[in-house]
């Protein structure tokens, strides 16, 4: 057999790219030579392997496919694994082919040995009314996940420190001028809490969180996307416990990403302005449920205010690392989705505040 056959047979017939940095904006090549399709997603380490889960994105950005799969020892090399999460072909289903899935994140559970999926998931044909968060199950970090079921989060529980004069609706309040003094008083005082509390409250951009001591948080937009919930999971993780606050009321944020450092626990997140990019929040807390200090944009040099032209996802700790984290976010193609470009940055903290420097490329050697 010639020499070049027998190479093709042991590679697969793959392009087998070496790719030996990150090269932010740029188009990232797996290993078949094609542009990674792993988009909005998140980062799992399990037994030596990194898994990269992402919204599949096609002409649109409904769920023609599910949410795909990869998988690298160095971060930099990518190699597709295929469709963790396959939408259905049941009209019946919530996850039908059609529907909206964003934001995928998968977490283990050490106790169930369990990979859980969670998600922000929209009903087919209903646009962005359905605000909900769907939940997934495998034995397997590669899939195929079992679609469980969709949630509302939190029915039926008011969050940590609501005030029982809050409880009850204010006359007129449904008719109050958005972001007028009062009615962002309002906001702050649960009107949006109030309105959700019987079927339970509304889940768009999310991430979830696991702590050092195995507790898992869900961390979600809520309220019109005026308002961050946190809410705490069950020890299986499948589902909420009814124990959650409210973090920034009225700040309008989205797309929160979440790491923890020297006991302080510190988060990113981004306006709220469709797919246009808009200047990064940072916050940190001493206790997970919060209150947040803001610490103002992270974001550093040309194209601060613009995040570089992109939106958090997920901020990934370094294994092997101390305290080491990279910035996870994404720059949105709306027009052709499929193009939708990586930003990973390094995380340099300085003075108690995270700082994000845009880097043509960089390395893992240069924040270790």
């Amino acid at each position: 057999m010639p020499r070049i056959e027998l190479l093709f047979l042991l590679v697969g017939f793959s392009v087998f790219s070496q790719n030996t940095k990150f090269e932010p904006r740029q188009v990232w090549k797996d290993r078949d030579g094609k542009h990674i399709n792993a988009h909005g997603g998140g980062i799992l380490y399990q037994n030596g392997t990194y898994y990269w889960y992402g919204e599949h994105k096609g002409e649109t950005n409904k769920a023609d496919v599910g949410v795909t799969v990869y998988s690298s020892k160095d971060l930099y090399n990518w190699q597709n694994e295929g469709v963790a999460l396959a939408v259905s072909s049941n009209e019946t289903s919530e996850i039908v082919k059609g529907c909206i899935i964003e934001r995928p994140k998968v977490i283990f559970n050490k106790k169930t040995k369990k990979y859980v999926m969670w998600f922000h998931l929209e009903l087919k044909d209903q646009g962005y009314k359905a605000s909900r968060t769907g939940v997934a199950v495998s034995d397997n970090p590669k899939g195929p996940f079992q679609y469980l079921k969709s949630y509302r989060p939190n029915a039926g529980n008011w969050p940590i420190g609501f005030k029982d004069e809050w409880k009850k609706a204010v006359e007129g309040e449904d008719t109050v001028k958005w972001w007028t003094p009062k009615w962002k008083k309002l906001v702050q005082q649960g009107r949006f809490v109030r309105r959700d509390f019987e079927k339970g409250q509304m889940s768009r951009d999310m991430t979830v969180f696991v702590d050092d001591d195995g507790k898992a948080y869900h961390i979600h937009s809520s309220e019109e996307n005026l308002t961050l919930h946190l809410s705490e999971l069950t020890d299986d993780y499948l589902d909420f416990t009814g124990k959650f606050a409210v973090l920034e009321p009225a700040g309008h944020n989205e797309a929160p990403a979440i790491f923890k450092r020297d006991g302080i626990y510190y988060m990113i997140t981004s306006g709220c302005t469709g797919w246009d990019p808009n200047a990064a929040r940072s916050f940190k807390a001493k206790n997970i449920f919060g209150p947040c200090e803001s610490l103002g944009n992270p974001c550093v040099g040309k194209d601060s205010e613009i995040t570089f032209g992109g939106q958090s996802t997920y901020i990934l700790p370094i294994t092997g690392t101390k305290d080491q984290f990279v910035f996870m976010a994404d720059i949105w193609r709306p027009k052709n989705p499929v193009d939708g470009r990586y930003l990973w940055l390094p995380i340099q903290l300085k003075n108690g505040k995270p700082v994000l420097e845009f880097k043509d490329s960089w390395t893992l050697s240069d924040i270790r």
